[in-house]
């Protein structure tokens, strides 16, 4: 039995599922994955559970009826790992730029040197992002710094979708109470987590845009991004975060 599970969000990935699960799984430490998937017409569940013969007892799928939102499927994969023993608990995109060697960086990060959430950051050290246009780059590099500026977190990658959560953090957050489910969403596990006074750490990691299938990123994502942190703020300030009940 793994102390560590990785998340993976689907909708459309069949380029990418399978050689993503691979490169987990040949990785020197044992980690379990999690597919949540969310009714992908173009059959990625069906190559999950086509795996799942192979791994029988290391990769695992989670159905949902429909296209949701990607809060919400981590939400719903978080709950599912909070049900069994996971210590560790990560968050990964399916299509490879989010490099699975890093997974160990991200661990060491929290089981070795202390952390209680490591991000996997594109701006930690400057920017370290590959194939993506500029005006793309742009866009999420400041939306960072607005971020910074807003919230007075201390976190250079706040939109960073590549994370290991220790499993108390998950445990005190108020999942229930999450209320983004976009872009924002990143932004605000980071801010509650920060909120509640747990230790965030960076990674520096090396972002690579998708070669193969297709980006879900859209102006509306982005924009409830921009105003979510507002009103993530506002909340604070006024009504406080607290933890789960």
């Amino acid at each position: 039995m793994s102390d560590s599970i990785v998340i993976i969000p689907t909708y459309n990935e069949k380029e990418n599922i399978e050689a993503i699960i691979k490169a987990v799984f040949d990785l020197p430490k044992s980690f379990h994955i999690l597919v949540v998937d969310d009714n992908s017409p173009d059959g990625t569940a069906g190559i999950v559970k086509s795996l799942q013969e192979t791994y029988s007892e290391t990769l695992h799928l989670l159905e949902r009826a429909g296209k949701q939102g990607l809060g919400t499927a981590y939400i719903a994969g978080f709950k599912w790992a909070l049900d069994r023993s996971y210590e560790y608990v990560f968050e990964m995109d399916a299509d490879f730029s989010h490099n699975p060697n890093d997974l160990l960086r991200l661990y060491s990060a929290c089981a070795e040197e202390g952390a209680d959430m490591s991000v996997g950051s594109r701006y930690y050290s400057g920017v370290n992002v590959v194939n993506w246009p500029m005006g793309r780059v742009l866009m999420s590099y400041f939306a960072s710094k607005y971020v910074r500026f807003i919230t007075g977190m201390k976190v250079h990658d706040a939109t960073a979708g590549f994370v290991c959560y220790k499993r108390n953090v998950l445990e005190t957050i108020d999942l229930d109470d999450i209320r983004f489910k976009g872009y924002a969403f990143q932004v605000e596990m980071k801010y509650t987590a920060y909120c509640l006074g747990f230790q965030i750490k960076e990674v520096s990691i090396v972002f690579v845009n998708r070669m193969l299938g297709t980006s879900k990123m859209n102006s509306g994502i982005f924009a409830e991004g921009v105003f979510g942190v507002i009103t993530m703020r506002f909340r604070q300030l006024f009504g406080g975060i607290k933890k789960k009940k």
